[in-house]
């Protein structure tokens, strides 16, 4: 790939979705770009740009700003943050929840694992753990064609063996002629799927008690994880904690994002969702 070619693609994934490709990781665009490819009938990432430039066009921008971001995900990724979500910070959210309603979202959930394995894990706590409130799970991705497979709820034979065990995976999903695995419509129906840019305001999501943006800012410049990262804690509920991944961090970002006393690994707000600023 010509270096002129690079620099405008990484500048068009910067510019859409906060991510930085560093000039070492260039062999990341044929590859994440090749469905656009093939789609539009071009052989190179060169013509695609090409055509970018001989006329400008915002939504395949932003369809290839999105097809650039990882999607690595899999089931039960960082096992011990989800397990102490639905152990703990669940069952004391439920005690004070005052319209009987639990939100949580996962924020860059790609296609879907992230959400699913959380309500796994509540399902497993028994019917009476939750008995008296309603669980909302909404996962959201940059991408379209992501989040349409994560509504899908199905899987490759390779995607469905990562994380999960074969006693869960024959508990919740069903095989089906194609070899493909399609998740259970009692896990399906407890899981709203949007599609979302986190550089944007997610406020038409509403509040959330609980969000998980678990390895999603890593890949971002600075300025865009400062921006994500507002948008993410202006939606965290009064009370509400935020999960980012095990290497991530808020600190010397967010002004108004400390972490949680109580909870290894959450982050709450001491001030209005409206007053999260810029750390100085």
């Amino acid at each position: 790939m010509e270096e002129t070619v690079f620099r405008e693609i990484a500048e068009l994934a910067r510019k859409g979705s906060g991510q930085h490709i560093p000039p070492t990781k260039s062999y990341l665009v044929d590859a994440r770009l090749s469905a656009i490819l093939r789609r539009e009938g071009l052989s190179s990432v060169e013509d695609l740009v090409a055509i970018l430039n001989a006329r400008p066009d915002s939504k395949l921008s932003t369809e290839i700003a999105a097809a650039l971001t990882s999607k690595r995900t899999r089931f039960f990724s960082e096992r011990g943050t989800l397990e102490r979500v639905v152990k703990l910070v669940l069952p004391e959210l439920a005690k004070r929840a005052r319209d009987g309603r639990i939100r949580i979202w996962c924020a860059g959930g790609s296609t879907g694992q992230e959400a699913l394995s959380l309500a796994i894990l509540i399902q497993e706590m028994g019917k009476n753990a939750f008995e008296d409130v309603q669980i909302e799970i909404v996962t959201t991705d940059i991408c379209e064609r992501t989040s349409a497979s994560a509504r899908s709820g199905i899987f490759g034979h390779f995607e469905i063996q990562k994380g999960l065990s074969a006693r869960r995976m024959l508990a919740h999903f069903t095989r089906l002629d194609t070899s493909e695995w399609q998740v259970s419509h009692a896990l399906a129906s407890q899981i709203g799927v949007r599609t979302q840019n986190l550089m944007q305001s997610a406020e038409g999501l509403g509040m959330f008690d609980v969000i998980l943006c678990r390895n999603v800012i890593t890949d971002m410049t600075k300025d865009a994880r400062i921006k994500a990262l507002l948008n993410v804690g202006r939606q965290l509920s009064e009370r509400g904690l935020l999960f980012l991944g095990e290497t991530e961090s808020a600190a010397g970002l967010i002004a108004g994002l400390e972490p949680s006393r109580a909870i290894r690994g959450g982050y709450s707000r001491n001030v209005d969702a409206g007053d999260l600023t810029v750390a100085a």
